[in-house]
């Protein structure tokens, strides 16, 4: 599927791309293996008004849709870059739809506080989270950007928990994660008392989906940067008196780089344009551009370290972080492996 930009949208890919080039995000990355701070580019979000993407204008939100959200993301894969929206964007998403207080939501757009999203059994693991009233128990494992939130948005089916991370009852344990740019945190809930909201019926798990697609517009520009890392190293290396990509084995593994690339990308213009225009479709398009995204990504940084011959596979060359990062992403929000499921389970029931 093809969309040509808007002026507005090709302005915010655009800004994206000029924020995240001020902070050296992928040396960053590197750093952070032997522990060093990753930098905090939650700043750089909130000014650039990321944080406020899918609040309404009527919360000094910007109104946009998941598509621009998409575009952000993608621009922070391609520069390794996590600026904290894969748990805030989709909880903030929820709480608009669930028609939460304007001083929250306002609160959370601004980026004076920001959210995390918890599956308590919205999406593909039932159970995890009980709900009794206005309180909630349970525990769930590896939540996005729980560490260090100040507001956690529980979704049980079409009921949203909002709990401040501080309460009484609440832990959240971060975690140290394969790739070292990730904030994941085991969430625990033990009687912690929060506002429920209630969802429109059956939008319980569009947080869940929202936020693969999210991590599925990252991977794709992962997968894009490790294919021109693949390129430009293939233009530049020499072998037997020719550039290496004039081989046929090269050429054809960058293709097919190329390939996995537009086709994930494809899929995540259908999921926006079905979050904006069709709903009802959008769990199948999510979860289609998650699962495409993870093949290409999967299939870039691999054969990235490949191209690069000995000097990739060492602990001083950049093509390992890209591999990092494929490795951790595709085991977040439940899974690819529950992304597939779904999207079975979407054609089998529209068979």
């Amino acid at each position: 599927m093809y969309l040509p930009l808007t002026d507005e949208q090709t302005f915010l890919r655009e800004a994206a791309l000029d924020a995240l080039a001020r902070h050296a995000t992928v040396e960053a990355a590197r750093e952070a293996l032997d522990d060093a701070v990753y930098p905090v580019l939650w700043p750089t979000g909130t000014e650039a008004g990321w944080t406020g993407l899918l609040t309404g204008e009527d919360a000094d939100g910007v109104g946009l849709g998941a598509y621009e959200a998409l575009l952000v993301l993608e621009a922070c894969g391609g520069r390794l870059a996590d600026a904290r929206l894969l748990g805030h964007l989709p909880a903030t998403a929820l709480l608009e739809a669930a028609g939460a207080d304007a001083q929250l939501r306002g609160a959370l757009a601004r980026g004076e506080r920001r959210a995390a999203l918890v599956d308590g059994g919205a999406g593909d693991r039932p159970g995890a989270i009980s709900l009794d009233g206005d309180f909630a128990s349970g525990a769930v494992t590896g939540v996005l950007d729980a560490d260090g939130a100040d507001v956690l948005v529980v979704v049980c089916g079409d009921t949203l928990l909002v709990v401040e991370a501080g309460a009484d009852g609440v832990v959240v344990a971060g975690k140290r994660a394969y790739d070292s740019t990730r904030a994941v945190a085991d969430v625990v809930l033990r009687t912690a008392a929060g506002t429920r909201l209630e969802l429109p019926a059956g939008r319980g798990r569009d947080g869940v989906d929202l936020q693969r697609t999210l991590l599925a517009a990252e991977a794709v520009g992962a997968a894009d940067a490790a294919m021109r890392m693949a390129r430009d190293y293939a233009v530049d290396r020499v072998a037997f008196g020719r550039p290496i990509g004039s081989y046929q084995a090269i050429k054809h593994k960058i293709v097919e780089m190329l390939r996995l690339v537009e086709g994930a990308r494809s899929l995540l213009v259908a999921a926006g344009e079905a979050w904006s225009h069709d709903r009802d479709g959008f769990a199948l398009a999510a979860n289609a551009a998650r699962v495409a995204a993870d093949d290409a990504l999967r299939y870039a940084a691999p054969e990235n370290i490949f191209i690069h011959g000995g000097v990739g596979a060492t602990w001083e060359h950049d093509a390992q972080l890209y591999y990092r990062r494929a490795e951790s992403s595709r085991r977040l929000a439940g899974g690819v492996d529950a992304a597939a499921a779904a999207v079975a389970d979407a054609l089998l029931a529209a068979a």
